[in-house]
């Protein structure tokens, strides 16, 4: 007969302490961190038809043969005195999913630099985080030499920074750093490339892209000047020191591509080129670019060429990129320009 009564005087006792015990507060859910960009999304293949009110631009293929891996030596130019819009994309290649070790280490061989211009810095070298939000911040770096002077302003909100050689926009994914996105200053130039593809830990960079009147100073550059970020839209706003601006909104980061939407101004030179690729090749596997694919209007095929011979002309779309794995950056992206368009999409 004492166990019943045991059992009862133990369920007595727990119930008395559970009566004495604080109320646990409820766990709530922690807000979301409001950004303006989604963070990752699932990738969704564009669905949207061809635009029958697209342009055609003109591409002049001027890439030059040459024996040194880290030389840009291809080279595409986009000229139209029409186009007010057209989207920048860098995308992974179709081999991504099969680089188990990638590579990147550069190539020197068979390469001079010894007459390439030096610019001696005014300031020490330095790193500085001049914007940042708990997803993205904006890293400006100041070397000691570089090969045009570094005079363009850099500005977020109030704050503005100078004397920049290198900005790289940084974006927190799978709780580490990853860079999307540098532009140089000096020069013009801006990389970009996706989120790192399903499991892989990093991507390289590869080509490179100038928006505005490109020009020729011992290379192509646009001369800038001023750069500046409205963090609200994630937007750069570029004004270009022989007139005109342009606008580069980053619209879609995810693990497949970056896609940027890039607005020229009605008064942007005319005569020049509004935009251009940078890329290297010295053989088929030793690349960043080795062929391209076009669209032309009212053509119901795809054209495609080897880098080096492809003869240039009107396209509505174009790819350059790689079908074959390279020893160099094998992991880099391919790069697509389209949606040409005479008028900002609203």
């Amino acid at each position: 007969m004492k166990a019943p009564f045991i059992a009862l005087a133990l369920a007595l006792v727990a119930s008395a302490a559970q009566a004495q015990a604080p109320a646990t507060q409820p766990v709530l859910p922690r807000p979301p961190v409001k950004t303006p960009i989604p963070i990752a999304p699932a990738f969704v293949p564009p669905k949207e038809g061809i635009d029958p009110n697209e342009l055609a631009v003109n591409v002049a293929n001027r890439s030059t043969p040459v024996l040194c891996a880290e030389k840009d030596n291809v080279e595409l130019t986009f000229t139209s005195p029409l186009v007010r819009q057209f989207r920048i994309q860098s995308v992974h290649p179709a081999y991504i999913g099969t680089i188990n070790i990638d590579r990147y280490a550069p190539d020197f061989t068979s390469c001079d630099m010894s007459q390439d211009p030096v610019y001696r810095s005014n300031s020490n070298e330095r790193r500085i985080t001049f914007w940042e939000t708990p997803d993205f911040w904006l890293t400006g770096y100041v070397y000691p030499s570089f090969w045009r002077p570094a005079n363009v302003p850099v500005r977020v909100g109030n704050r503005e920074e100078r004397g920049l050689h290198m900005v790289q926009l940084w974006m927190k994914f799978r709780e580490r750093a990853e860079e999307v996105l540098v532009f140089y200053p000096p020069d013009g130039y801006w990389r970009a490339r996706p989120l790192p593809y399903a499991d892989m830990r990093w991507t390289a960079y590869g080509s490179s892209f100038l928006v505005g009147p490109v020009e020729i100073q011992d290379r192509p550059i646009v001369a800038l000047k001023s750069i500046s970020l409205d963090p609200e839209t994630m937007t750069f706003t570029l004004e270009f020191t022989r007139g005109g601006s342009a606008k580069i909104k980053i619209d879609t980061i995810d693990q497949e591509r970056i896609l940027l939407e890039t607005t020229l101004s009605a008064d942007i030179p005319k005569d020049l080129p509004f935009a251009s690729m940078r890329s290297m090749y010295a053989t088929e596997f030793n690349s960043d670019v080795a062929r391209v694919a076009w669209r032309q209007k009212g053509v119901e095929a795809w054209g495609e060429a080897p880098i080096m011979t492809y003869k240039g002309g009107p396209a509505t779309e174009i790819w350059a990129g790689r079908v074959v794995p390279s020893i160099h950056n094998k992991s880099a992206p391919d790069m697509v320009f389209s949606h040409f368009r005479n008028k900002p999409a609203p």
